[in-house]
């Protein structure tokens, strides 16, 4: 099974939403370590990925291209269309209400690995040049922390608000919330909820995702 990563999952989210199409040139290796901030080696290993999904192909001295069944392998269309109408603030409200509640899930099957992933996001969003790259390292440490639930119903529901994450008006809200200050006040609460989940303390973890949650809340809308 292939491992979920930021820059993977915005290239997945463009493919599955049409930006790009059967046919189409993606950018060059190094123009998306540029954009988004990352290594030409997580690019590489981003676009192995989905080449061995048969969502892109590579030829040597040409460059990258949507395979001509990429929508079709996708079929995750119509998700991603009833979640261009979810506002912030409904994404909002529905992730207080899920991210806090799957906690126990999460204490209960999340495995070393789990554990290491939750780890490697904490430490890439801390490395972070860019607040592009940053957003993308926070969505992914929520992402799997739904993962380590075991449970492929709740990892779809959290991959369907990632995509809606990665809207336009969410996207701008954040950029005009996070300060360097909030900036660094959301890695120490991830850091809190890590540690929670690591040490199997439930009540402690929930407690740290929902004030880091409302915390959120607070700075992205003003409630």
């Amino acid at each position: 099974m292939s491992m979920s990563t930021p820059l993977r999952d915005t290239l997945l989210n463009r493919l599955q939403t049409g930006h790009w199409r059967a046919g189409d040139r993606l950018p060059t290796e190094r123009e998306l370590s540029a954009s988004f901030g990352v290594s030409r080696t997580t690019v590489r290993k981003a676009l192995l990925d989905l080449k061995q999904q048969g969502l892109i192909e590579q030829t040597v001295g040409s460059g990258t291209y949507v395979a001509e069944h990429a929508s079709a392998r996708l079929g995750h269309r119509v998700a991603h269309d009833s979640s261009q109408h979810t506002s912030p603030a409904a994404l909002m409200e529905a992730r207080l209400a899920l991210e806090p509640a799957i906690i126990e899930m999460a204490i209960r099957n999340a495995n070393a690995a789990d554990l290491q992933r939750m780890e490697a996001c904490c430490t890439e969003a801390e490395n972070a040049q860019t607040l592009e790259a940053f957003e993308h390292w926070d969505a992914e440490l929520h992402q799997a922390i739904a993962d380590a639930a075991h449970n492929s119903f709740v990892a779809n529901v959290f991959g369907l608000m990632k995509t809606v994450r990665a809207q336009g008006d969410w996207g701008q809200l954040k950029k005009k919330s996070v300060t360097p200050e909030r900036r660094l006040a959301y890695q120490a609460e991830h850091r809190e909820i890590v540690n929670a989940l690591r040490d199997r303390d439930a009540a402690r973890a929930r407690e740290h995702t929902l004030a880091h949650l409302l915390h959120v809340r607070q700075n992205l809308l003003g409630y």
